[in-house]
């Protein structure tokens, strides 16, 4: 093919955005020729702002038979990714998942074995990776010039909300509605790239306050503890009730430290490595020499543009993706290990247990003031219909 055809599948806020970026050829060798939205007001929209030439359908099902779509980006809330995206597979079609993956991982990974099984691309929006700043952070880690890792600090409070925000919509900061609160809607480009530069960790001890900042009953504020398997340890903490809030990420190894602050990536570099230092020196007090540089940074970040046009030359000429679909499961096993450490009161091991995260996560969507049953979150319910996200 010469021109991917793209449809995509919920035109709310990030959808009409991804619509409109094809629509006016913003996406080289892609263009757009369908949407799909339940909602008449979003698909009035589309009539009056995507043009004739854009089929339009309020079930997911119609489009993906359609025949008019090569491929389709899921932009719709968090529990109907993964089902909408089993179905799109099922119909031969190349996929790209807004993120998160989903709510929970057992529902994550059937849609990841449908995609390996389709054969199709799939990809994320993990449009974060396109970032010169944790490109370059990843590209010094993987390298080995910052040595062992010691330790991973991120301090991401910088995502305050007020209640009127909550109050926008009774599907917000619910169990039944959005499966989570901060660490779901806000955190899991951070989750990613946690894990994308330092590597997943094996266990997580956290705690959560639900309603601490908010009247909602999911979480607004975290405080999590992890392991890595080299025995590095980590922490994260994130809020929606701080302000002015931080975004800092720093990462200790062996051969010094790096931080990422206010749009810089700084490297403090010893000039030998630590554990060798400690082993030679005979000076007490003393510590290594260090010097400190601001790591020059190059290219432009490309953001949801970029990962869309990757995955489009990804299907159209196999080039590889910067954000595979299949490792949306890696920031999701965290979240869903820090909610059930929370919930337990105890250490989690990572890969999360998954059929009891998901026995404790009905138990909440059944006491959710949003009510949408449980019947609507289990793994086999692929029905097409969805909410404008």
């Amino acid at each position: 093919m010469e021109k991917l055809r793209i449809g995509v599948v919920g035109i709310g806020n990030m959808g009409s955005y991804h619509a409109l970026c094809l629509n006016n050829g913003e996406i080289p060798n892609a263009e757009l020729t369908a949407v799909c939205d339940t909602s008449p007001q979003r698909l009035k929209w589309a009539s009056e702002n995507l043009g004739a030439g854009v089929q339009r359908f309020d079930r997911a099902e119609m489009l993906f038979q359609s025949g008019l779509v090569d491929g389709v980006i899921i932009a719709v809330p968090h529990y109907d990714h993964p089902t909408l995206s089993i179905e799109a597979f099922k119909h031969h079609l190349h996929v790209l998942c807004e993120k998160p993956a989903g709510v929970y991982t057992k529902q994550v990974r059937r849609m990841n074995e449908a995609a390996a099984e389709s054969g199709r691309v799939f990809g994320i929006m993990y449009n974060q990776r396109t970032n010169p700043l944790y490109l370059k952070l990843r590209e010094l880690v993987k390298a080995g010039e910052l040595g062992e890792i010691k330790r991973t600090n991120w301090i991401i409070t910088n995502w305050y909300r007020p209640q009127a925000y909550y109050n926008s919509g009774g599907w917000r900061a619910t169990w039944a509605g959005e499966g989570g609160g901060v660490m779901l809607n806000q955190c899991p480009h951070n989750l990613d790239l946690w894990q994308w530069t330092c590597g997943m960790p094996i266990r997580v001890r956290a705690f959560c306050g639900c309603g601490k900042y908010h009247d909602i009953e999911v979480e607004d504020d975290v405080t999590a503890y992890v392991e890595y398997k080299n025995g590095a340890t980590g922490v994260f903490i994130t809020s929606t009730g701080d302000a002015p809030g931080t975004n800092r990420f720093e990462i200790t190894g062996d051969m010094g430290k790096i931080v990422i602050e206010d749009g810089k990536l700084n490297f403090w570099r010893n000039r030998l490595s630590e554990r060798e230092f400690n082993k030679t020196t005979t000076i007490p007090f003393s510590q290594p020499e260090v010097w400190k540089c601001e790591v020059p940074l190059s290219g432009t970040e490309t953001a949801h543009k970029g990962i869309i046009a990757n995955w489009a030359e990804g299907i159209l000429k196999g080039t590889p993706l910067l954000a595979p679909g299949e490792e949306g499961i890696n920031g999701l096993q965290i979240s869903n290990a820090i909610y059930l450490s929370s919930w337990l009161n105890d250490m989690v091991e990572i890969p999360v247990p998954e059929n009891l995260y998901y026995e404790k996560l009905k138990e909440k969507i059944e006491a959710s003031s949003y009510k949408k049953t449980v019947s609507e979150v289990k793994v086999s319910d692929v029905n097409g219909t969805f909410n404008s996200k």
